[in-house]
């Protein structure tokens, strides 16, 4: 399967869907993206009942209006914008529609970080060598869910151990870290693989139920998910935990965080910011003013805490 084949649905496409397609397709978006994109704009089209390239700037307002009394989810809103923001903008050449388009503002929740503790934990309650690879570089590199999916055999570089991401958000190239320890694991994996005859030189590197197509990440959600509860962790748990706790754990080591920016593979710095909220080993390292003041020293026989 390859993630830049546009999206092919079963009845005829009509010339103004084909050419989103091939717009998007053009940019390399994923698979999953473009579906989004054809899906939201198919929303937009049944809203207005009639094609979207007659839409006027009073349409978007009301169909934006409606959503929004709907009760549709900030989150939802937002990516039917970016929909809509694209077919205007590349599909149609009218940016002055797309600018009417309004981003709703949501509270960034903080995210879920697992302890060192839980990840050894979690990736050894895993059922498989396999499982344990694929959540094992999820933690290892910091990968998203879809490009730990999308790894092929050839993208992983033992000699400048570099895990080559080629399928990256936005269809970003970029290169991840390749721990010698995950190196190991995937050595095993491989060796592994072969002996069941699922793994190629030129295959996936966590194949799915068949060999030609790569795991999914819905598979990859309920692996840590199941693996987390055999585990007894608590926690809400996604593959997208572990690359926060990848974040997270190398901010705690004093690792200057324009260097996590760079193999997060984050566009703005702020986005690799947003874990200093979350890093409480740097903020207990920090020595308060009030204390370096001294006025509230410990008496003698007064208990600790």
């Amino acid at each position: 399967m390859n993630d830049l084949v546009p999206v092919i649905p079963a009845t005829p496409v009509s010339p103004l869907r084909q050419r989103l397609i091939d717009d998007m397709t053009m940019r390399h978006f994923s698979r999953e993206t473009q579906r989004n994109y054809v899906r939201d704009v198919g929303r937009f089209a049944a809203f207005l009942g009639r094609p979207p390239d007659t839409a006027t700037s009073e349409d978007l307002r009301r169909f934006q209006v409606e959503q929004r009394e709907a009760g549709m989810p900030i989150p939802t809103m937002n990516s039917v914008v970016s929909a809509l923001r694209f077919f205007f903008t590349h599909t149609l050449d009218r940016p002055d529609l797309a600018r009417r388009l309004v981003r709703m503002k949501q509270m960034r929740k903080l995210p879920v970080v697992l302890s060192r503790d839980e990840v050894v934990r979690l990736l050894g309650a895993t059922t498989c060598l396999k499982h344990q690879a694929a959540l094992s570089v999820a933690y290892g590199a910091g990968l998203r869910v879809g490009e730990v999916a999308m790894l092929k055999v050839r993208d992983v570089d033992s000699e400048r151990m570099l895990l080559r991401v080629e399928r990256g958000k936005g269809g970003q190239y970029r290169n991840a870290m390749l721990p010698a320890d995950l190196l190991t694991l995937l050595r095993q994996w491989w060796k592994l693989g072969r002996e069941q005859g699922v793994m190629h030189h030129d295959g996936w590197l966590f194949p799915g139920l068949h060999a030609m197509k790569p795991i999914s990440t819905r598979q990859l959600h309920r692996i840590v998910v199941e693996a987390a509860q055999a585990a007894g962790i608590a926690k809400r748990v996604s593959p997208h935990t572990l690359r926060h706790s990848f974040a997270t754990h190398l901010l705690e080591d004093g690792i200057d965080i324009r260097i996590i920016q760079a193999l997060l593979g984050h566009a703005k710095l702020e986005n690799t910011a947003f874990y200093t909220r979350v890093a409480t080993r740097t903020m207990h390292a920090v020595t308060s003013p009030l204390d370096k003041l001294g006025m509230f020293l410990p008496s003698e026989g007064t208990p600790p805490g």
